[in-house]
This record gives C-alpha cells, sequence and structure tokens, in this order.
C-alpha cells in the first residue's frame, strides 16, 4: 500500500493529462477545447509537485534550518510559476482568438467553419 502512495500523484497527473487530451480530441467547440487544454496544462503542474516535493523538506532558504537538512528543490518552484504564467498566457490568447472567431463567422463550431479564402 505504500508504493501505491508514492505512485497516486503520478497516476493523477496521468489521468488529468488524458481525460483533457480527450477533451481536446472530441471537443466540438472551440470554448472547451480551450478548457481541455488548460486541464492537460494542469496536469504538469501535478507532476511538477510531486517531482519537487520531499518527505520532511525545508523551504529552500538555507539561513534557519540545520546543515544536512533536506531541502524542497527551488528549480521545479521557479519551473511550476513559469509554467502558471505560460497557461495563463495561452489561454488568454486562444480565447481571444475564439471570441474574434465568433464575431467573425457566427459559429465557434470547427466542423461549421468554411474554409479560408486569400
Amino acid at each position: 500500500m505504500s508504493g501505491f502512495i508514492h505512485l497516486f500523484p503520478y497516476v493523477v497527473a496521468v489521468w488529468l493529462f488524458c481525460v483533457g487530451l480527450y477533451g481536446v480530441v472530441t471537443s466540438r467547440n472551440f470554448i472547451h477545447l480551450v478548457i481541455c487544454l488548460a486541464v492537460v496544462q494542469s496536469s504538469t503542474y501535478v507532476l511538477l509537485l510531486t517531482i519537487g516535493y520531499r518527505t520532511g523538506g525545508a523551504p529552500p532558504i538555507f539561513m534557519g534550518p540545520p546543515v544536512g537538512t533536506p531541502a524542497v528543490d527551488p528549480v521545479v518552484q521557479a519551473l511550476m510559476l513559469t509554467d502558471v504564467v505560460v497557461e495563463a498566457t495561452v489561454v488568454a490568447l486562444l480565447l481571444a482568438l475564439a471570441v474574434q472567431l465568433q464575431k467573425g463567422t457566427g459559429t465557434l463550431n470547427p466542423d461549421k467553419l468554411k474554409a479560408l479564402e486569400g
């Protein structure tokens, strides 16, 4: 049972990735597609948190804890913050594109869009 506890966050990350990917593949609405992409991205949050977690780990500030105390990896924390910023930017851009698509074509269904003429 102890082995499953250590694998549980990885299982959750894979499950979130698969659910989001299924939503992306089956989506018939661009807003739904953006939300599913955000779910896929959230699986990376769980994965990064799992990789960076250390049982009994102290914060990565080395002024207070005694020498030899395990610390949480600060690089993973920096990657996590970067991941959040990138996801917010991508979601905002995709939603803005969906709004412009709705204004221009009157639909958010990719099957009802006509081919672009240039």
